[in-house]
């Protein structure tokens, strides 16, 4: 067997093995790069509603709740039991291995179904994980403070908002009127987003008083 996976059709799914064990072994460490957060303070418009495979991310196990990469780490588990499952199917049937591209392709389906009913049980093992990852819009009614610049209307600045969990996120914001600028230093509250950019209301507007 270990001859076989040093083959070339059996390549994809050693490399596959031998990624898993690398991250295992830092999970095992005790690293914490597991809770690595998967981006959601990137500057990115892509939201749940845009993705045109609706139930992609539950059929992959990635709304599980999982640290990232022990999700990861499952699904190179299954990709390569998977793909020796598959290789070891078509020699009994045809005689040979398939080519090591249908066989990735075949396994990565099989090990995509199976990830997800594995994530699901591993985050019933592993109940005490709790997630800090953030959508985008719920930095919305939070506080930010602008840290260069002035923000005025066309005239976007960088500025720095402490979400529930205390983790720090980087945004573009303007103010919410035309009228107004919000400098550098001040604080102000996140009133709504269009794409990437935040619209953010002074603490002197009347509208918006801060609780």
């Amino acid at each position: 067997m270990l001859a076989q996976l040093l083959t070339a059709d059996y390549a994809v799914f050693s490399g596959a093995l031998v990624l898993m064990i690398g991250i295992g072994l830092i999970e095992a460490l005790g690293l914490g790069l597991g809770h690595l957060d998967l981006g959601m303070d990137m500057d990115t418009d892509l939201d749940a509603s845009s993705i045109h495979a609706p139930g992609v991310l539950d059929w992959l196990g990635l709304r599980s709740g999982l640290p990232v990469l022990i999700w990861l780490t499952s699904l190179l588990g299954c990709f390569t039991i998977a793909g020796v499952a598959v290789q070891q199917i078509a020699a009994v049937l045809f005689g040979s291995p398939l080519h090591w591209g249908i066989a990735s392709i075949a396994a990565l389906g099989l090990g995509g179904v199976a990830n997800g009913a594995v994530s699901s049980g591993l985050t019933r093992i592993l109940p005490a994980y709790e997630s800090t990852v953030i959508d985008t819009d719920d930095l919305i009614m939070r506080r930010g403070t602008v840290l260069d610049g002035v923000a005025r209307r066309g005239h976007p600045a960088r500025a720095k908002v402490i979400d529930q969990h205390g983790q720090a996120h980087y945004v573009m914001v303007e103010p919410h009127l035309d009228s107004d600028s919000i400098g550098h230093g001040e604080t102000a509250l996140l009133v709504r987003r269009t794409g990437t950019l935040f619209f953010m209301q002074p603490d002197s507007s009347s509208d918006f008083r801060p609780l």
